[in-house]
């Protein structure tokens, strides 16, 4: 798979210059920003980069980096209710590779998970469930489960229900009534959003049967290509991208929450095309070694070198799951 297979570079690129139009409208005000400690250890953190107006701190302790000072929660919701380039996400950027991506990104989540079910008959939640693509490629593999689309959006919420999913109408921190009701709860491209990972995990632990299973990806931010990019890495895009776990901190935070047992990969397959496609089409410096790399290395090693990333936890994509202690 190519990054060009899940995206549209040029619509991309449009899409993040609104969002850069939109951040000066609905962050405006700073009076109500707060500053927070590293969420995923707690330690206080020191200036690491700016941008889009956005200040990034880095956790000496876990190598973590966050936005901080950060915006309070009812700048997002308006953000992603009313924004232009929100709108312009589903519209030009989400919808015309919607089968693309659910070939290549929704099947193989839904085959991992459907692979790691013991049996059948359970409860399993998708917490910001989107168009329910996820949901609805598990249930053609596993259709004997209790299938729940947990989507605070009208509009996709209607869409997942034309799917023939059960929807919960809310952002999850709002569900009351669902104590240890799951056996599974799944999140996809969802942490590196949220206003308080640590709030957010708890809720998720309380949500789950004694144990049960929460299965999420999000950034590694020790990956490949945001290092390599750094401020210029397109994953770095405040106001969306706010939290950028490891493979350790993620850790960190999940047991500190009650999950005692957490296992974490990096099964990214896209790091190496990321870098080389920024230095190729929008003259990204990367350096002597990689521009060499990138203008005569082989086939061959190149594709070693992204397996080497994936392997060692050094890929940008970070695929984990934590289970709930039995009590």
């Amino acid at each position: 798979m190519k990054e060009a297979d899940i995206r549209n570079r040029d619509t991309f690129n449009e899409y993040i210059r609104l969002s850069e139009l939109d951040a000066e409208t609905y962050f405006a005000d700073r009076s109500k920003y707060f500053s927070i400690d590293c969420p995923a250890c707690g330690s206080q953190g020191k200036p690491y980069l700016e941008k889009n107006s956005f200040k990034y701190q880095t956790c000496p302790t876990c190598d973590s980096f966050y936005v901080s000072p950060r915006p309070p929660i009812e700048q997002f919701e308006a953000y992603y209710v009313d924004s232009p380039s929100t709108k312009y996400w589903v519209e030009y950027f989400f919808k015309p590779m919607i089968d693309a991506r659910r070939v290549k990104m929704f099947q193989p989540r839904a085959k991992f998970l459907a692979d790691r079910l013991d049996n059948d008959g359970l409860t399993i939640g998708d917490v910001g469930a989107g168009f329910g693509l996820f949901l609805s490629e598990l249930k053609k593999i596993r259709p004997n489960n209790s299938l729940v689309a947990i989507e605070p959006s009208v509009d996709m919420s209607k869409l997942c229900r034309e799917e023939g999913l059960e929807v919960i109408p809310s952002l999850l921190e709002e569900i009351t009534d669902k104590v240890e009701f799951f056996d599974v709860l799944t999140a996809f491209e969802l942490f590196e959003h949220l206003n308080d990972p640590r709030d957010f995990v708890q809720k998720i632990h309380g949500l789950l049967k004694p144990g049960g299973t929460f299965l999420f990806t999000t950034l590694n931010g020790l990956g490949f290509d945001i290092q390599m990019l750094q401020e210029k890495s397109k994953s770095i895009s405040p106001p969306h991208h706010l939290n950028f776990f490891n493979p350790n901190s993620v850790k960190v935070l999940l047991k500190n929450c009650g999950f005692d047992h957490v296992e974490v990969e990096t099964p990214g397959i896209l790091d190496w095309d990321i870098v080389e496609g920024m230095h190729k089409n929008e003259e990204v410096d990367l350096g002597p070694f990689w521009e060499k790399l990138s203008k005569s290395g082989s086939v061959e090693a190149k594709q070693d070198l992204q397996q080497w990333i994936s392997r060692n936890g050094y890929s940008s994509h970070m695929r984990v799951i934590a289970k709930k202690e039995v009590k």
